[in-house]
Order: C-alpha cells, then sequence, then structure tokens
C-alpha cells in the first residue's frame, strides 16, 4: 500500500437534488436543508456545479449556500466570464475547474494542461488574488500533471471514471495509472483530489492506495445510495470507507 498519513475529506456534491426538486418545481427537496443535514451527518465539505442551464444547480442556489455551509464549499464549473464572476463575488473555500462544453450531462474528461496552460494560468490567477484555493480536473496522465504546475494551480482533482470502469474486472490495473499520477503530483507539490463514479464498492481501495489523497467529491452513487440507506447512514458508509 501506499498511503501516508492525511485525512481525506468527503465533500457531498448535491447536484442531483437540484435535480430532483427542479423536476417539479417549488422547494422539494429542500436544498439548502439538504446540505446542512450533510454536514450534520459529517460531511466535511459541499460541492455544486452549477452550468449555464441551471438544470440543476441554480446560480442563485450558490449565493444561498454560502452562508450556510459551515464545512468546505467547493465550487465546480467551466470558467466562463459568468462562472469566474459567480465564484470572485462568492468567494468558496476551493473552486475546481472543468474542462465541460455547456452542454455536456457530466464531466467526461480532464484537461490537456498542455494545451489549455495560458488559458489556465489566466483563470487561476484571478483566483488566487481572491484568496480562493483553485483545483484543477485531470486524467491520470503524468505528463498533463507535471504541467499543471505551470498553471499555478493549488490541487488537481483525479478524474476517476475510468478506474470505476475496470476495477470490477482487475483493480490493480486499474488503479496503477492513479498511483503514478498521484506520485508524480505529491513530488510536484500539488495537492490530490478525486471524483467521478467513485462508490461503496471502489472507494476503500482507492483510498488506500493513493497517496497524499486530500478529498474526495462524491455525489451521485451516494444520492443513490441514499435511496436506500437513508442520508445520514450512507454519509456514514462512505466516512467508513476513508478511514
Amino acid at each position: 500500500m501506499y498511503k501516508i498519513g492525511v485525512m481525506t475529506k468527503l465533500s457531498v456534491n448535491i447536484n442531483k437534488i437540484a435535480t430532483l426538486r427542479n423536476a417539479r418545481g417549488g422547494n422539494i427537496p429542500d436544498l439548502l436543508k439538504v446540505a446542512q443535514d450533510c454536514e450534520r451527518f459529517g460531511a466535511q465539505g459541499i460541492t455544486v456545479h452549477p452550468r449555464p442551464d441551471e438544470r440543476h444547480i441554480r446560480y442563485r442556489d450558490v449565493f444561498d449556500l454560502k452562508p450556510l455551509v459551515t464545512t468546505e464549499f467547493n465550487i465546480e464549473g467551466y470558467p466562463s466570464k459568468a462562472f469566474i464572476d459567480l465564484v470572485i463575488t462568492v468567494k468558496p473555500d476551493q473552486v475546481t475547474l472543468v474542462p465541460d462544453p455547456p452542454d455536456a450531462i457530466t464531466s467526461n474528461a480532464g484537461w490537456d494542461t498542455l494545451k489549455n496552460e495560458s488559458f489556465l494560468k489566466e483563470v487561476i490567477g484571478k483566483f488566487k488574488q481572491n484568496g480562493i484555493r483553485t483545483s484543477i480536473f485531470i486524467d491520470p496522465d503524468v505528463n498533463m500533471i507535471r504541467n499543471a504546475v505551470k498553471t499555478g494551480t493549488d490541487r488537481v482533482e483525479l478524474y476517476t471514471e475510468s478506474y470505476a470502469k475496470k476495477y470490477s474486472l482487475d483493480k490493480e490495473f486499474a488503479i496503477r495509472p492513479f498511483i503514478d499520477a498521484a506520485i508524480v503530483g505529491n513530488e510536484s507539490g500539488l495537492g490530490l483530489n478525486a471524483g467521478h463514479d467513485l462508490n461503496l464498492e471502489n472507494l476503500n481501495y482507492f483510498f488506500k492506495n493513493i497517496p497524499g489523497l486530500l478529498e474526495v467529491s462524491i455525489g451521485h452513487a451516494l444520492i443513490s445510495d441514499a435511496l436506500w440507506f437513508g442520508l445520514e447512514n450512507t454519509i456514514q458508509l462512505y466516512l467508513r470507507q476513508l478511514q
């Protein structure tokens, strides 16, 4: 095992709660109460990903959540002008930049830090001027990790879809590129986050094998599990995977 002595935080992505609310209009379920309950049940962070069409998290939600989140508030999104303005106004603890086009159903690739180096450097500079920690969504590619340092980012979030897909077939093979990426990230002085398709089946193995893992952001699987186990029990189950 490669694990070193750091605490890995669980940040709950509440986008799916907003999707459910928006399906009927009104305010059921109450997004703000769910966020507060997640924290009360043990979550160490709340993540939201407002998209331009506001199909789940609305920009208004971000403003409403800011004074209520007492753990760590993480806002994900593509750095359009509107998104940059939102983040600088709200000033969350962390902003996570993803390379999604506006019509993407969900995040499906990491940044090419070679092609987008100057763009990311400019955007990240704006956030850092405002005291906001930055993270960029990235594939487990050691070259992209090394070049991420040049953008000025504080952290990278490892895009774990490929790990989740291959886990049941060969978990050692599935995690190898992530171990390599994490080692390079640690050596480069980058903080390490991770997210996408992590769940109760594959999370503990990932946690135990990734050195310096600071945070995992989990939404879809966690909210789905809550339909069976309840939100409080589900958050506790995920927290146990990070012990």
